[in-house]
């Protein structure tokens, strides 16, 4: 089993100072995440699909054994359950991988719903779809409301080789509680950090819910969780997503630094 720690997206210029050295380009961050992390996840396909020379361009300044989960385009995943996204859309995508799935860097694609996304018919549609159009790609989907948190749910997506992404977030009544699933030989959690005060910000403001710095207490939290997940998994991804001003970067050294302790201490 291998577990990879690592944060959501790299490419961030508050990052400049708490994370990357003063004066760095753009084309440097890249190398300079993967000489300390062994996993990144991409999110800005999650905007738009970009051309494959894009991930050309990340599989050349990565060292071989680095590790890219992608997340999927809204415009997928955030078509109301009761439409049918476009599976041109869905093909783009999948040809926009093909320079990380040629070089075996490809973990997985993350299918992140939005909190609107309720089970029923219409959505496991939706994701019978999802499968349907990546037939050959690993899968997780994370949803972001509490009903989906049952055990048809868990047995559902091990039906379709969907996994299960495991989330870190308030602790509001309608969200996701922490756990430990695994329904795929794939492990995932993210850590969305807990501003209770700006989860529910409007969209424009959207970006301040990630503004969190988790203390050590509440990584220790998870360790139990974390290896709970690996022991089930050939292999597992802990991503940070609280990016505002280089925390997830700090947190994801913590927690590493953390589990090395452990591991030592055992």
């Amino acid at each position: 089993m291998a577990l990879h720690i690592g944060t959501c997206g790299f490419s961030y210029r508050d990052w400049i100072g708490p994370f990357y050295p003063n004066g760095i380009k753009s084309l440097e961050m890249l190398p300079y995440y993967a000489e300390r992390f062994s996993a990144v996840e991409i999110n800005s396909t999650y905007y738009a699909i970009p051309a494959p020379k894009l991930f050309e361009s990340m599989d050349k300044r990565t060292p071989q054994q680095f590790r890219f989960t992608v997340k999927a385009p809204g415009s997928i995943t955030h078509v109301p359950a009761a439409e049918t996204p476009a599976a041109a859309e869905a093909q783009a995508f999948r040809e926009c991988l093909q320079p990380l799935i040629g070089s075996g860097k490809l973990a997985a694609v993350l299918a992140q719903f939005p909190n609107s996304f309720r089970p029923g018919d219409e959505a496991w549609e939706r994701l019978g779809q999802l499968r349907s159009f990546w037939p050959d790609l690993p899968l997780i989907a994370e949803f972001r409301h509490r009903d989906w948190q049952a055990d048809a749910t868990l047995r559902g997506l091990r039906e379709l080789g969907i996994g299960w992404c495991n989330v870190d977030e308030p602790r509001f009544r309608s969200l996701m509680r922490p756990g430990a699933e695994v329904t795929s030989d794939i492990g995932y959690i993210r850590f969305h950090g807990r501003n209770y005060d700006r989860w529910w910000k409007q969209q424009r403001e959207a970006h301040e819910r990630y503004d969190y710095a988790y203390p050590p207490q509440e990584l220790t939290e998870w360790i139990p969780r974390i290896a709970e997940v690996s022991e089930q998994t050939k292999e597992s991804f802990v991503f940070f997503n609280n990016h505002r001003n280089g925390k997830a970067a700090v947190n994801a050294r913590q927690l590493s630094e953390m589990l090395d302790a452990g591991d030592a201490d055992r």
